[in-house]
């Protein structure tokens, strides 16, 4: 199993986890190894459609945290209305909100499944190696405070996601682009944003049918804030934001500002 980059996971997990993970970058294979042991590192490849566990259980805790190396996303998805509260794309981490270090010990939510939407390959890190480093090293413990943090942001993006269709969908990406941005995931060097997302995926976070969703992000696109995709199948899940600040523009939108949507 070789990641992106040509670092094999099998062989080397610390090497990917300290040269692509957002909790372990930069911090050294050296300092890692002092607390991370190879032979406990689970290498592991999750698919669609199978429940890897379900969150916020009281006082179920897991027993390691989840670092998504390829692939994905993985959602959360609430219940009951099956809405998609969470995504986690490469170099990110989930589980941490079911783990007793930090805020996990009082962050409190309903149980929501958590899921990949697509084949993901990932490491699985114990979680008393968690605990040591986040009880020894600064700038971890710093990183995994904000984990938090960017999850409570996304939903906030999401509360303040309107039943305009526009704003809806600006909303969701704004969320996402604010959470790769942060964790050094992106832009690229041409200062656009890729996801992974396909539409399914965008109307079960906002609210819309997919026809909605479809709409809009060719408006989106007719208007210059997307790339618009090429019509084959590899591309028809890719979105490509190329004016993030745009979208800043539609996300705090009325109706009679928004002229490429049709519906009034």
């Amino acid at each position: 199993m070789t990641r992106r980059g040509g670092l094999n996971l099998e062989t080397d997990p610390i090497a990917v986890l300290s040269a692509g993970c957002f909790l372990f970058r930069q911090l050294g294979p050296d300092a890692l190894r002092s607390h991370l042991d190879p032979q406990q590192l689970a290498v592991e490849k999750l698919y669609s459609n199978r429940p890897i566990h379900t969150a916020f259980r009281p006082q179920a805790w897991l027993d390691h945290l989840y670092v998504v190396v390829d692939g994905g996303p993985i959602i959360m998805r609430s219940t009951p209305l099956d809405r998609v509260i969470a995504m986690t794309y490469p170099a990110g981490c989930f589980g941490i909100r079911s783990l007793p270090v930090g805020f996990g010990t009082v962050s409190q939510g309903f149980p929501s499944l958590v899921e990949a939407y697509k084949t993901t390959d990932i490491i699985k890190v114990p979680v008393m190696a968690v605990k040591a480093l986040y009880a020894e090293n600064a700038v971890f413990k710093q990183r995994y405070d904000l984990l938090f943090e960017l999850r409570e942001k996304f939903q906030y993006h999401l509360l303040n996601c309107s039943t305009y269709p526009p704003q809806a969908v600006a909303s969701l990406l704004r969320a996402l682009v604010y959470q790769e941005r942060t964790l050094g995931s992106q832009p690229n060097s041409t200062g656009e944003y890729y996801f992974d997302l396909p539409i399914d995926l965008i109307a079960r976070a906002c609210q819309l049918n997919h026809r909605t969703v479809e709409q809009v992000l060719k408006g989106m696109a007719k208007a210059g804030y997307l790339k618009a995709s090429k019509s084959t199948e590899s591309s028809v899940d890719q979105v490509l934001v190329i004016d993030p600040k745009g979208l800043k523009e539609v996300y705090g939108a009325t109706r009679d500002k928004v002229p490429w949507w049709p519906l009034k």
